[in-house]
């Protein structure tokens, strides 16, 4: 058993569509090897920072990433033997490619909807502003049912009695009016 303290720069695609490493960025590795009947079995953990943005808002975010990491190397003798090829990593030259097995690791330990912080309101859906930027952002929705309401208190002549407005409407009391003249 050996046990593996390195320092490396971060592999190529260390990351999904939001968050991710970014390449070359430092990536911390603590990892044990073991000597096992099949190969090498290597286990520990990989540390780093992984940068992205919020789902919700779209702001910047950077947090600590720590995954953890298993992974058995076979001695290319056995790996044919066993008939499952596709699924062993195999030594080659008694050399260990790990960056397989480490962007499994990272990948699926990264957040899949990485947020700034657990109640980031996100942003307005009406105009695109970022609500914890101003907390009180509102917008006046009327119901739709209302909406014909609302073309007449805009209108200046429709509240007064005996006027007509754009739309041609009349004040309610003028119709009383006319329905007692008929």
């Amino acid at each position: 058993m050996r046990k593996v303290r390195r320092t490396v720069p971060a592999p190529d695609d260390l990351a999904i569509d939001v968050i991710g490493v970014p390449s070359g960025t430092d990536v911390e590795l603590d990892l044990r090897l073991e000597s096992v009947m099949e190969g090498v079995l290597v286990s520990g953990t990989v540390r780093g920072r992984a940068v992205g943005e919020c789902v919700r808002c779209l702001g910047g975010i950077e947090q600590g990433l720590d995954a953890r990491l298993q992974e058995l190397y076979a001695y290319a003798d056995r790996a044919r033997d066993d008939g499952n090829e596709d699924e062993v990593r195999e030594l080659q030259d008694e050399l260990i490619d790990l960056e397989p097995a480490l962007r499994d690791a990272v990948v699926l330990a990264l957040p899949f909807q990485p947020v700034c912080r657990d109640d980031c309101p996100g942003l307005c859906s009406e105009c695109g502003a970022r609500l914890a930027d101003d907390p009180d952002h509102r917008h006046e929705v009327l119901d739709p049912r209302w909406a014909a309401l609302q073309l007449l208190s805009s209108d200046p002549d429709v509240g007064t009695p005996g006027g007509t407005g754009q739309n041609g409407l009349h004040h309610p009391n003028d119709l009383k009016d006319d329905k007692k003249e008929s």
